[in-house]
């Protein structure tokens, strides 16, 4: 048969209530915004998408960033947010921007590499960012989508240092041995680099 431990004393439980109050006092608070710490826009809210859709990375240690590829989604936002979460769909962006209010979504952080541009070499070098719409539909180009897309690129851009410009800030089109078309003949690059650069 054991023998039984003596019980500690009051002194010490009490002791111990009172270093576990003073430790846990000096402990940061969780807020209920703490999500949010996860972007690396802040005006963005986390959106993840499934770890199945995305390489993990260091960069712009392992891989040096040097474009920001703007696509259009085909798709509404709710549905391409859906889509990358689905780990059956092999396919990502860092951000999205909804066309009604400029909202934009982060998916991926941007030291990962997202598969949104077809091409590994340019995947791994750059930052993607997806445009609720449809190349067709002009009208989901709204101000708002323009106004918060160039804020959020020209924040890529600054942190990089990534030119403000169209070699850098490329169409989905102009990634080599792609087959998309977007953003369309409706997406008005002139506007949206002044945008860019007056962000």
């Amino acid at each position: 048969m054991e023998r039984s431990r003596p019980l500690p004393s009051r002194r010490r439980l009490l002791a111990g209530a009172a270093l576990a109050a003073a430790s846990s006092a000096l402990l940061p608070v969780a807020r209920a915004g703490a999500q949010a710490q996860a972007v690396d826009y802040p005006p963005a809210e986390w959106q993840p998408a499934s770890s199945s859709n995305y390489t993990a990375s260091s960069r712009p240690v392992s891989y040096p960033l040097d474009y920001v590829i703007i696509h259009v989604t085909q798709e509404t936002y709710a549905t391409t947010l859906s889509i990358f979460q689905n780990p059956q769909k092999k396919v990502s962006a860092h951000y999205v921007v909804r066309s009604s209010d400029g909202h934009v979504a982060q998916c991926v952080r941007e030291k990962d590499i997202a598969w949104h541009a077809g091409n590994w070499d340019y995947n791994t070098r750059s930052i993607g960012i997806e445009h609720e719409g449809w190349v067709d539909q002009p009208a989901y180009f709204t101000n708002a989508l323009y106004e918060q897309s160039a804020r959020l690129t020209a924040a890529i851009c600054d942190r990089f240092g990534i030119p403000k410009d169209r070699a850098h800030i490329l169409g989905h089109y102009e990634v080599p041995g792609t087959d998309h078309t977007d953003p369309g003949p409706n997406w008005d690059w002139v506007r949206y680099i002044r945008l860019v650069n007056f962000a």
